[in-house]
């Protein structure tokens, strides 16, 4: 029947509307927490592949390879039954139905897409994506692939810093040691690299960037080998191995091995596994080469964290992770708050004078308490910059402009330097240090002491001095 027929596409054109509005309705809510957009673009990205499997099937509907809608048309149009008595037969059947079952339920169709409260279990499964040393997404992970680098055969020593710089480029490790084991650290920090990618970024279709890269691999590879099999004069092709200097070539022409090959008509078992070998080095280090451009920004991102917390001592790393769970807290209960306090008339009422929050609305008073927002902070050496509360005043030690204000001064800044808010105590500290540098290496000269044939005892510094001018 032909209402049997439409009902299903009308549900799955219904059901795409409810997924647009849901997606809409997401979107016009801007998120407050780094936790709250990736649960709300993994949400969202959810939404989206229902959106592709309705519509496909919409779309094989709509085909009617089955011929069933063609037929049910002809014979509403010239069959044996007129277009109105089918009609109204439809229509009785539909009668009869409800007649039958006149409590049956009704869907809604609104209530799987409904906004709803996130549950906490919901925002854990959030949490349980990432390491701590992610921190919800904001920073990648790579001290086990640093680890692993570090042991292969032939790699260059790096710290994390110099890692995290260079992890893209493989230049540092020689050809001869790129074994089966690098294929493993290429293929372990690929997977890596595309889990971080869509754990992060759902909404940039991150299977689809995957497989472009994939794709782009395919293409390069065709017209890199085409070239060396046509070009390279020191490509063996029955063996499928090239060579970098003309004397090794022509001793493997003239190997035992080399002979066998090229009897048997191609590549044997060794040569095969020597061109796999190189594909699969040439793919991983084309991957992760891709991802890395494709996280550059997290990865600058992740260099700048790890180069500021190395010069935070063990008591201000603590300080900041509690000042994150505070901020965590905050977030929830001012969620809390705006869910109890009703639609206002769109005045804003603001009789301490608070600083505004990021939705144009002031920030409760405890939270501007608990940060002493209230308090002010100059600093001399900023400008007569004034700070507002403690954690913006010690954040701003290892800013730029504090920084560029000491470096004015001609003084290198250190964490010696903090706490120091008025330019002449800065360079009186300075002063004072270049002291006692001085007075240190001095202190080393005088350690060792020479005696002349008078008996008369000097530093050695002082010996040599006048012995060189004859006067010993």
């Amino acid at each position: 029947m032909l209402w049997k027929a439409s009902a299903p596409r009308a549900a799955l054109t219904a059901d795409l509307d409810q997924l647009e509005r849901a997606i809409t309705d997401r979107l016009l809510e801007p998120p407050r927490r780094q936790r709250d957009r990736l649960a709300q673009e993994h949400e969202i990205a959810g939404f989206l592949d229902r959106v592709q499997q309705q519509s496909a099937f919409l779309l094989e509907t709509y085909r009617d390879k089955d011929g069933l809608r063609a037929r049910e048309m002809k014979g509403l149009l010239g069959g044996e039954i007129g277009a109105f008595e089918e009609f109204y037969k439809q229509l009785n059947e539909v009668k009869d139905l409800h007649r039958k079952y006149p409590n049956g339920a009704v869907d809604d169709l609104e209530e799987a897409y409904r906004k709803k409260p996130r549950t906490e279990e919901a925002m854990d499964e959030i949490d349980r994506m990432f390491t701590g040393e992610e921190t919800q997404g904001r920073y990648m992970d790579l001290i086990r692939f640093h680890e692993e680098y570090l042991n292969l055969r032939g790699a260059k020593h790096l710290t994390y810093l110099q890692y995290l710089n260079a992890f893209f480029r493989f230049d540092a490790v020689p050809k001869t040691s790129k074994d089966d084991a690098y294929v493993r650290y290429l293929d372990e920090l690929a997977e890596y690299l595309q889990s971080f990618l869509r754990r992060t970024q759902p909404l940039s279709d991150p299977d689809g960037i995957i497989a472009k890269i994939g794709e782009d691999f395919a293409d390069e590879w065709q017209r890199e080998e085409a070239a060396r099999a046509d070009d390279d004069a020191l490509f063996c092709k029955p063996c499928g191995k090239a060579f970098e200097k003309e004397t090794v070539f022509q001793a493997h022409l003239d190997s035992k091995k080399h002979k066998r090959t090229a009897a048997a008509g191609g590549a044997g078992a060794g040569g095969s596994a020597a061109a796999a070998r190189r594909q699969a080095v040439a793919r991983g280090e084309y991957v992760v080469e891709k991802l890395a451009e494709v996280l550059d920004d997290v990865r600058a991102e992740t260099l700048a964290n790890v180069e500021r917390r190395q010069t935070l001592t063990d008591r201000e790393r603590q300080l900041e992770l509690d000042a994150l769970d505070r901020e965590e807290l905050s977030a929830e209960e001012e969620e809390e708050e705006d869910e109890a306090v009703p639609e206002d008339d769109g005045k804003i009422y603001n009789p301490l004078k608070l600083p505004l929050g990021w939705d144009g609305k002031p920030i409760p008073f405890w939270l501007w308490k608990l940060h002493g927002l209230g308090v002010e902070y100059p600093c001399e050496i900023c400008g007569n910059f004034v700070y507002m509360g403690r954690k913006a005043f010690d954040k701003h030690f290892m800013e730029a402009r504090h920084v560029h204000g000491l470096r004015c001064l001609g003084i290198t800044n250190s964490h010696v330097f903090r706490e120091i808010i008025y330019i002449k105590d800065a360079i009186a500290l300075w002063t004072k240090l270049k002291k006692d540098k001085r007075l240190q290496e001095n202190s080393r000269e005088q350690i060792v002491e020479m005696e002349d044939d008078e008996g008369n005892v000097m530093s050695e510094k002082i010996y040599n001095d006048l012995k060189k001018q004859g006067l010993l």
